[in-house]
């Protein structure tokens, strides 16, 4: 990653985490932590520990951070974070666990002029996996309105030019759930066991006949054999892993998005 780029990463994971930026310039950032924030990234478990048994006033951190190494070598004060350097691997680690699920609300400059309702969303990006002695993966975005069930798929495509924040924007108001996530995961799930069933299986028959032919050269070599050794029966379970032809399917990460539709 170049600097600009962590620059930039730096500014979509603080705002996305509602930590505020005080100051945002070319290669550094001032950033007032979050209590949540604060805890998850600034290792001071014997401040909020003490906090919680008096009851204190929370004081989380701010921060300032130096992407540009010009200005760290120019004394300025703040802690530097470049490629390899450990905070940023722990931010890009946090961001991992942040993004598995989350839930978000479109922002609209014209939400301001009248109220507007939002709509929930379950969007899921699933990867397809197509395996056996050879491997192909699909990527797929599925959107499914909570509301009507209408579904999507290619979902992020359709929203990528949207955007969103961790907060319901003023002046509009959510549309509570009539469907569950739960049933509209379990629909999703038999969207995509029908689409595999009516994709071609070429793949998957050719997989099977490579088996064959390396089975029947298996039975060969031990041809004549009075008992079979166990060395036959682990090639031969070797051979299975190697070409029985599986689709796995793995969610990446989703979450709830509240639409303007």
């Amino acid at each position: 990653m170049q600097p600009n780029e962590i620059h930039q990463f730096l500014e979509r994971f603080f705002r996305a985490t509602d930590c505020q930026l005080d100051q945002s310039t070319d290669g550094a950032l001032a950033i007032q932590l979050t209590v949540e924030m604060d805890k998850a990234l600034m290792n001071r478990p014997f401040y909020w520990h003490y906090l919680e048994k008096t009851g204190g006033t929370p004081a989380p951190m701010n921060v300032t951070f130096i992407t540009d190494s010009k200005l760290r070598d120019e004394g300025m004060k703040g802690e530097w974070i470049h490629f390899g350097s450990p905070r940023l691997h722990q931010l890009l680690d946090k961001t991992k666990v942040l993004s598995k699920f989350m839930k978000l609300y479109e922002r609209k400059e014209t939400f301001q002029l009248r109220q507007r309702s939002l709509q929930p969303w379950l969007i899921v990006n699933i990867s397809l996996t197509y395996q056996c002695d050879k491997k192909r993966e699909e990527i797929h975005s599925i959107g499914i309105s909570l509301i009507n069930g209408q579904m999507k798929d290619g979902m992020m495509e359709y929203i990528k030019d949207r955007q969103f924040g961790p907060s319901i924007p003023d002046y509009c108001f959510t549309l509570s759930p009539l469907i569950m996530p739960t049933s509209a995961l379990n629909r999703i799930y038999s969207y995509l066991e029908n689409t595999i069933r009516q994709e071609d299986d070429a793949w998957a028959v050719e997989a099977k006949k490579r088996w064959e032919e390396d089975l029947a050269l298996l039975d060969a070599f031990y041809e004549g054999l009075e008992e079979l050794p166990e060395t036959f029966h682990v090639e031969k379970e070797a051979l299975r892993q190697q070409y029985e032809p599986v689709v796995n399917c793995q969610v990446i990460n989703g979450g709830i998005f509240y639409l303007d539709v």
